[in-house]
């Protein structure tokens, strides 16, 4: 089968531990685009530190992005398409989290905010420092110039097991995923990775036996049953395995790369 869009997850799929893009990985992404493929990044990143990956392998097109809930032109810095969700009807989880000490962030497309940014912990200003963002404060709904996307929070494992928990017991508006041990994502219901997918491929005219997802988290499940290959990364818990179509190496293994030379590279 020849697989004319590859969708690839960025943290523990792309990226290895330490955030960085293996020399494999890169190499086998620009000769699969040079035989003809289309490359999207599907991550819970906003476009802010997902087009400069692009970028950095010489690749143009789209990045679908905060877990599906906006995609985004890499050239012109457009939002092509997106999924808005009433900022207001986030005020119960605000609360919470701030009744009970748990960070939390806020974002639009392009921006990210976050309560008092100049009082984060050590820990929660390293953890964007990792991915290269700055969080702004969070200012009142009316003078957000873009609509909210995403509500991110942050905290231990044990901590947002317990959070997920009772969330889920709320008579909730929003799409609830973890995008990682330590972050639970809440978006617009329709949001996922493999609903931002579907629209892109048909936008760009591929039918879903073209396109080749890779994954290796909760949040990438939709987007690697939607595709005609999903691919888990080794690295992956057991469920985002059950849901592939096959595992690939982890991560720090380039994973990518090896799944690209098995069904792309050297087609």
């Amino acid at each position: 089968m020849t697989y004319r869009l590859i969708a690839l997850d960025v943290d523990g799929t792309l990226l290895n531990d330490h955030h960085e893009l293996s020399e494999a990985n890169k190499k086998s992404i620009q000769q699969a685009a040079k035989n003809g493929a289309e490359f999207v990044l599907c991550t819970g990143r906003g476009p802010v530190n997902t087009i400069p990956i692009m970028e950095g392998m010489g690749l143009g097109g789209y990045v679908i992005t905060h877990n599906g809930a906006a995609t985004v032109d890499i050239k012109s810095r457009e939002v092509v398409d997106q999924f808005p969700i009433q900022a207001e009807e986030l005020m119960p989880y605000i609360d919470y989290c701030r009744d009970h000490g748990i960070h939390f962030d806020v974002n639009t497309a392009f921006g990210l905010y976050v309560d008092r940014a100049d009082e984060m912990t050590l820990e929660v200003r390293s953890m964007y420092e990792a991915v290269f963002l700055t969080p702004l404060d969070l200012p009142v709904w009316a003078d957000l110039r873009e609509p909210v996307v995403k509500f991110s929070a942050f905290g231990s494992l044990e901590a947002m097991d317990a959070l997920e928990k009772e969330w889920r017991t709320w008579n909730s508006p929003f799409y609830m995923v973890r995008s990682g041990d330590f972050f639970l994502d809440l978006m617009h219901k329709d949001a996922s990775k493999g609903a931002a997918l579907q629209r892109l491929a048909e936008k760009r005219g591929y039918r879903p036996e073209e396109v080749l997802a890779m994954g290796n988290y909760y949040n990438d499940i939709t987007m690697l049953t939607y595709a005609g290959k999903g691919i888990a990364m080794d690295n992956s818990p057991v469920e985002v395995k059950a849901a592939a179509d096959e595992i690939t190496l982890s991560n720090n293994d380039s994973g990518v790369h090896h799944a690209l030379v098995k069904h792309v590279v050297n087609v």
